[in-house]
């Protein structure tokens, strides 16, 4: 089923690859319920959510996909949706948020089963890619710090460097350093050892305590947020969110392809610059995405954090489904969790670090070319700035063909990402956002 032989592995190997693969990534179920908090989704919910998704995409990729390759809610579209989407909007309630993260989910299923989604790809710049991906990292790290203590709000300057002194404050900068250094010395695992030691911490120096002990069963106190897939296409129309679904879907494109691709490339498995069995795995991300939004949680996305588990040598679909029994046992640690999410501290070293890794995208923008540049600067400036990826892009898009009009050089521009600028500008001149 999985041509082991063929891919040159054996089932050990892919075994060690997939518990490798879930150690680097098992942060996100404690990451994605404490943000996800913030827009008031019951941490149960999101908890279960999680992996519920997880399962769904991972077991997808790995049974019908055959890459070694994990899927799980993706880091930055969690924050979006927590502080822009349901937080930037007071008549925007996590139930609505949800239906615009099912809209996108079915339109990602429809693209993955036509040609349109490689044109799309190919019709962004890949200044403006770069940008999207540098402006999330910032966004979240800025989070990490906020959540942290370590930035406060200033009456004039809107942050400033928080109190150092505090108990919160310090445990984050230990849990920070513990954890860089982990990075640096390339330990797999390190987001999750360095929370675990920084969660040990904590709990000697009584800021951590597991009242309700370690284990129990997975529960979902809402039930199924998304039950009538049409109320959830007339809760987007209702309340405008086209921007949002179109932000949720442009930003999971592009992570799910080039994740899988960069992931892909490393093992070996990419014939020539095409991928083998594109649409199944396409399909695994859009599927999860449909289903997470159902049960409660934020788009998912391929994780670059496969590339431990290719590197521990595995090759094909069996490191996947190991990952997903992973995260299968860990659903029954929700208490564990659930303590560990109540203190910031323990976790905001991830989003800080993470952050950092998705801003080394600014390194690939072609900064010699202004028209190229600045509008992947404003991508990269404003989404902290206004706590909104939709309102990067957005700005972004916009920028893009003018400066190309300008120039002279409008034939270069794709006619869809003209489509998109009219469709933004339109967006945040008349609709709420």
């Amino acid at each position: 089923m999985f041509k082991l032989q063929e891919n040159n592995t054996n089932a050990k190997r892919e075994v060690i690859a997939g518990i490798t693969t879930f150690l680097t990534m098992v942060y996100i179920v404690i990451v994605n319920p404490i943000i996800l908090q913030d827009a008031g989704v019951p941490f149960d919910q999101v908890f279960t959510a999680t992996i519920i998704a997880t399962i769904i995409g991972t077991l997808w990729m790995g049974l019908f996909a055959n890459y070694p390759i994990a899927i799980a809610p993706g880091m930055g579209l969690n924050a979006y949706f927590a502080y822009s989407v349901v937080g930037g909007n007071e008549e925007i309630t996590y139930m609505t948020a949800f239906a615009a993260v099912f809209v996108s989910g079915i339109i990602f299923v429809a693209l993955s089963l036509t040609p349109f989604r490689q044109k799309l790809i190919e019709a962004i710049p890949d200044n403006l890619k770069h940008g999207i991906t540098a402006g999330i990292g910032l966004f979240i790290a800025f989070i990490g710090l906020r959540l942290s203590g370590l930035i406060a709000d200033h009456p004039a300057n809107l942050v400033t460097l928080g109190d150092l002194h505090s108990p919160e404050a310090i445990l984050a900068l230990v849990g920070l350093a513990v954890t860089i250094v982990l990075m640096v010395l390339n330990v797999n695992g390190a987001l999750f050892i360095g929370m675990a030691v920084t969660g040990i911490i904590a709990y000697f120096t009584g800021q951590l305590a597991f009242t309700e002990g370690f284990v129990s069963t997975p529960s979902l106190p809402d039930g199924f947020i998304i039950s009538n897939p049409i109320t959830a296409i007339g809760d987007v129309v209702q309340h405008g969110l086209y921007a949002v679904v179109f932000s949720f879907l442009l930003v999971t494109i592009f992570d799910t392809t080039g994740t899988m691709v960069a992931v892909a490339q490393q093992a070996g498995l990419m014939k020539g610059k095409s991928m083998p069995r594109a649409r199944q795995a396409l399909l695994a991300d859009s599927v999860a995405t449909s289903f997470g939004a159902i049960f409660g949680t934020s788009p998912t996305s391929a994780y670059i954090e496969s590339s431990t588990g290719v590197a521990a040598g595995g090759r094909t679909g069996l490191t996947a489904v190991t990952v997903a029994v992973l995260f299968g046992a860990a659903a029954f640690f929700g208490p564990l969790v659930g303590a560990i999410s109540g203190l910031s501290s323990i976790t905001a070293p991830a989003l800080i670090i993470v952050g950092s890794l998705m801003m080394g995208a600014v390194a690939h923008i072609d900064w010699n070319r202004l028209d190229e540049a600045f509008p992947a600067f404003l991508i990269i400036l404003s989404m902290p700035l206004t706590s909104s990826i939709a309102t990067g892009i957005a700005l972004g898009f916009i920028s893009y063909p003018l400066l190309k009009i300008v120039k002279g050089q409008f034939r270069e521009v794709h006619p869809l990402v003209y489509l998109f600028a009219v469709l933004f500008f339109y967006q945040l001149a008349y609709l709420p956002h």
